[in-house]
């Protein structure tokens, strides 16, 4: 046999040992990842976003621990005037917990509660008449407190449950740190010092939380009775009822101007959306009718229901090395009522896949209209299949990598 037959036959060898291993390999090689193009989604309606004023400073939030949605006007702490007894309230409902239909415990009124009246009512403050030896329950002065803004009673609820306004004052202020409250800091009980301080943002999340613990709402709910009305309590804190509004805090000092402290619910279908917020330091009574009429003006026009997007609604293209196309389509939401408040942005997220069958989820999609994200699996609308096997043959750059990866575990 010549040399030159013996590396003949040697290469040939070698080639279709070659042949017979990348064959079977080529054949078995995991295949790349679809790639995926997010597409530009267009909607008709272009959102209504909140209004609020620019005068002092306002927020909205749609739940306690959620992100604010809008704030206006200044961002610095400001005086919170008797807003700081809405935070009272929810301190001294930690301390002494009771139920929403019940009168809790009993508060005695002492002479010290007595002459607490007497320094407030010839200081001009909002008060509420107490003798020595009166029997009021805890529920009934936190109706003087919240409906009737009694700041005597602040002091009293305030002593009663922690010893002494200065132990509630430091209880007060570990509570906000607890519940994120970072930008509210409080030196009394009732909100009558300028150093009572918080931002629209930190108020408009108090205003969650205090509609979240039931008591609250239903003393503002419900009418003034008992002593609280032989007193003569009124409710000061009702405010634009035949808009959905509830009012929590509606209250005035020199410092802190006029605020406001409100949920506000709109109905659409039969289902209903709630939002909180505050508006602090308002120039005058008359701003604020103006600001809040134009706000909830603005939620009926923006608070829909309904799915977010149409099902079948293209987010994505995917496409494949070896030619196959499918696009990604969103499937079904749950319907939701909800602040449209901007046209909606969509970002989509792909799982990594190589071949799918028309339907098979394969993603998510985000949708933002504002403060509202909603997610939305994706889905394919055609099927994508796996290349032939030509293809596998002749694609070795893009197979061995991937066979590599596989043999070594990556």
């Amino acid at each position: 046999m010549g040399f030159g037959r013996a590396i003949g036959i040697a290469a040939g060898t070698v080639v279709i040992l070659a042949v017979g291993l990348y064959g079977p390999a080529a054949l078995l090689a995991p295949l790349p990842h679809a790639e995926m193009t997010a597409t530009k989604v267009e909607r008709d309606s272009n959102g209504t976003p909140p209004v609020l004023p620019e005068a002092g400073a306002s927020a909205l939030t749609e739940s306690a621990d959620g992100p604010v949605m809008v704030t206006a006007g200044e961002s610095e702490q400001l005086p919170m005037a008797g807003i700081a007894k809405v935070l009272t309230a929810l301190v001294v409902l930690d301390e002494k917990p009771m139920d929403a239909d019940e009168d809790g415990e009993l508060v005695p009124i002492t002479s010290e509660d007595f002459l607490i009246y007497n320094d407030y009512r010839d200081a001009g403050a909002r008060v509420v008449t107490v003798y020595t030896d009166d029997t009021w329950t805890q529920r009934d002065v936190l109706q003087a407190m919240l409906q009737g803004s009694s700041n005597n009673h602040a002091d009293t609820l305030a002593a009663w449950a922690f010893g002494s306004v200065d132990e509630y004052v430091a209880a007060a202020n570990d509570w906000l740190a607890e519940h994120d409250l970072s930008e509210t800091s409080v030196v009394d009980a009732t909100g009558l010092s300028p150093d009572d301080v918080s931002t629209a943002s930190d108020l408009a999340r108090l205003a969650a939380l205090a509609m979240d613990n039931p008591v609250i709402p239903s003393i503002l709910d419900d009418p003034v009775d008992g002593i609280a009305e032989e007193r003569g309590v009124e409710n000061t804190t009702q405010y634009m009822e035949d808009r959905g509004v509830t009012g929590i805090s509606r209250s005035y000092t020199d410092a802190a101007g006029i605020c406001l402290l409100f949920a506000a619910t709109i109905t659409v279908d039969d289902a209903s959306y709630t939002f909180y917020g505050s508006m602090i330091r308002q120039p005058d009574w008359d701003s604020l009718d103006s600001a809040m009429s134009a706000l909830m003006d603005n939620a009926e026009a923006g608070v829909t229901s309904g799915q977010v997007l149409e099902p079948g609604t293209v987010v994505a293209e995917f496409s494949t090395l070896w030619g196959e196309q499918s696009q990604g389509v969103i499937g079904s939401s749950t319907p939701s009522v909800r602040w449209v408040a901007a046209a909606p942005k969509v970002s989509v997220s792909s799982d990594e896949f190589s071949v799918g069958a028309a339907g098979d989820i394969v993603g998510r999609a985000s949708v933002s209209e504002g403060a509202s994200v909603t997610d939305i699996p994706v889905k394919l609308d055609q099927s994508i299949y796996a290349p032939d096997v030509f293809w596998r043959l002749t694609h070795p750059l893009e197979l061995i990598p991937l066979m590599w990866d596989q043999l070594l575990g990556h």
